[in-house]
């Protein structure tokens, strides 16, 4: 997770030269698998091969670099979902290949880079919070609009309601304390999350579906 490209960056900040987003990158895997707390700068200039002073000449500090990793990520999230949305056949297969990219990233990050930037980066953290309560809010309620037009999704769904509590699910599982790591892998938690909020979303049309087409990620 958090692996940011070229075209990522350069779309969300001002053109960043080689060595630039070859630091961005580099310093997110490590962020990443060790968390953003207990790495140093000095540990990051270890990591990367680099001194202290090539970071410093890019990033102003470490604060810095966190919000720049946060952007450039949140930025693919958007690009993914607008990716996703297109290409999916119908609003189940959207959200299906969105939960996919979810999930697979989520696979991949220290759970302690949650708590880090919700205690110690409140600037990366007001971005995060911005993207669920923004973006992903409208991109799910846009999806369930969909669904119901689609006939896949229950007629009575509430939209407001469940498009909240799909969000405020997500909250729930980032923070850690009603899922406390290691006991519950991020990436496990969502899928059963997906699987619990979609069977009650459906309709007939829309369980068949998923029966026919989604029998690993969706089922009993």
């Amino acid at each position: 997770m958090f692996k940011v490209s070229i075209v990522q960056i350069n779309i969300y900040f001002c053109p960043m030269d080689k060595k630039q987003i070859e630091i961005l990158e580099r310093a997110s895997q490590v962020f990443m698998k060790y968390g953003i707390k207990t790495v140093t700068m000095d540990d990051l200039s270890r990591e990367l091969g680099v001194s202290k002073k090539t970071i410093y000449k890019y990033f102003d500090d470490k604060n810095a670099l966190v919000n720049a990793m946060f952007k450039a990520k949140l930025e693919e999230d958007r690009e993914t979902c607008t990716t996703c949305n297109e290409a999916g056949v119908n609003a189940i297969d959207a959200l299906i290949k969105i939960s996919r990219f979810v999930m697979e990233h989520l696979s991949n990050v220290n759970p302690t880079v949650f708590y880090d930037i919700r205690k110690y980066y409140p600037e990366a953290w007001k971005l995060m919070d911005d993207h669920k309560w923004n973006f992903i809010l409208t991109n799910i309620r846009e999806n369930l609009e969909r669904g119901i037009a689609e006939k896949l999704y229950r007629e009575n769904l509430n939209v407001a309601i469940i498009s909240r509590l799909y969000v405020s699910s997500i909250e729930t599982i980032l923070n850690g304390e009603v899922f406390p790591w290691p006991e519950f892998k991020l990436d496990e938690t969502l899928r059963e999350v997906i699987r619990f909020q979609l069977k009650g979303m459906v309709n007939e049309n829309g369980l068949i579906y998923i029966q026919q087409h989604f029998n690993n990620e969706i089922n009993e």
